[in-house]
């Protein structure tokens, strides 16, 4: 194996997407194209039945969406630091783990390096939250430990840790002309996590950046937990969530909080969970609703169903209109909807965390929030306006700077 002497490859493995970028001392840090020409992809992947082909990103996606018969797996990271992460599944006739499913993902990510590279890279850093999990530390050190194993097992050798917001910090440096104090506002897929960071030419320099760092926060809320309240609001009630059987108790919800949380889902497929699926029936007084829940899981759809409150919650805040959900796959004229009103309602408790989180940062590093010279927001859920528009109530004199949302964090790893 060639080995490319002073490169540093940074990985930004996301709960929802993910990218690469490389760097040679002395240059500036190059994005390494995944699918096609595009920088990042989504962190999926599919498993064909009949084949036994493994798709990856885009591809993955379309496969599953087309109908192929197959398995579909998102939100890996999402496993990290919890114990199902050792838990044994079918791929391919074999039984691996989900750790060993991340190091596939990362085994691609590795070829692909190599082959736009010339050559492995010397060096590799890995992005990771300020927290994997929330509130404890030894969870937290399992996780990263986890990943290290599976980047080990995907065949990189040096292999070094960077917090995300930080190196996202390090890549909107790069196109600063004078010094900043910055809020790095970072919401990925399953994690917010904040910096606040001394930047500029004059630190940019600098070979130790311990004491441009002023504080870090983080909390594990982030693009697939919207996803997941927006999906129990507006899609699970079409389900049987919430509804009432002919004894006047309502039907048990864990059946639809599983179905609405992409890494959860696909546990929802055994023949275990399939019966205790069925064995709710009798739960219902509209037995129409259990016949669209029963269908969602036997055609092994819930990702689907995610996908689709994924693209309505991404359309009405890029549009500022209705997003109509077309569900008509799962019964004919059946349908529901994202609204902009709807993203603030459901969206508001979850949000206030996330600002919260934020002003935590800054009240951490000693700072009033007039002393932050801007918010650099990356991630790609930064960009929903729901949240833009609740950090603007929080930091109302604060320009926000929208940096590369799914580009930014790997190009800073390269430089860390």
């Amino acid at each position: 194996m060639h080995i490319l002497p002073h490169t540093t490859l940074g990985i930004d493995f996301g709960t929802s997407n993910s990218a690469m970028a490389w760097r040679t001392a002395g240059q500036s840090a190059q994005l390494v194209p995944l699918e096609g020409k595009a920088a990042a992809m989504p962190t999926a992947l599919f498993f064909h039945y009949e084949d036994h082909s493994t798709h990856y990103g885009r591809d993955a996606m379309r496969q599953y969406l087309a109908g192929e018969e197959g398995r579909l797996m998102r939100s890996l990271k999402s496993l990290l630091g919890s114990s199902l992460l050792q838990d044994k599944t079918a791929v391919h006739g074999q039984l691996v783990s989900y750790q060993d499913i991340i190091a596939i993902f990362l085994k691609l990510m590795a070829e692909q390096a190599q082959q736009h590279m010339g050559g492995m890279p010397e060096r590799v850093v890995l992005g990771r939250p300020v927290h994997f999990v929330d509130g404890n530390p030894e969870r937290d050190a399992q996780a990263q430990a986890s990943l290290e194993a599976a980047a080990h097992t995907a065949g990189f050798q040096e292999v070094a840790f960077q917090l995300e917001p930080i190196a996202a910090a390090l890549d909107y440096e790069q196109r600063l002309s004078e010094e900043a104090c910055i809020l790095v506002v970072d919401i990925g897929g399953g994690t917010s996590d904040f910096t606040v960071v001394r930047l500029g030419p004059q630190h940019a320099g600098k070979r130790d950046r311990t004491q441009d760092i002023l504080a870090t926060t983080g909390v594990h809320i982030g693009g697939t937990d919207f996803d997941h309240k927006l999906n129990v609001a507006e899609v699970q009630p079409l389900l049987g969530l919430g509804h009432h059987g002919p004894s006047g108790r309502e039907v048990p919800s864990r059946v639809f909080y599983d179905l609405s949380t992409w890494h959860l889902i696909q546990w929802l497929y055994t023949a275990k969970a399939l019966r205790e699926a069925e064995a709710l029936r009798s739960d219902y007084s509209d037995r129409h609703l259990h016949a669209r829940l029963m269908r969602v899981l036997e055609e092994q759809a819930g990702h689907r169903l995610a996908d689709a409150v994924e693209q309505g919650k991404i359309t009405a805040s890029s549009t500022a209109a209705v997003a109509p959900l077309d569900l008509g796959w799962v019964e004919s004229g059946l349908a529901a909807q994202i609204t902009p009103e709807g993203l603030e309602q459901h969206l508001q408790a979850l949000l206030a965390e996330v600002v919260k989180c934020a002003q935590e940062c800054v009240n951490k590093a000693g700072l009033r929030k007039e002393q932050i010279t801007a918010l650099y927001l990356t991630g790609g859920s930064s960009a929903l306006q729901t949240l833009r528009d609740a950090l603007k109530l929080a930091f109302p004199t604060t320009p926000q700077v929208a940096g590369d949302l799914f580009g930014g964090v790997a190009a800073g790893l390269a430089y860390a």
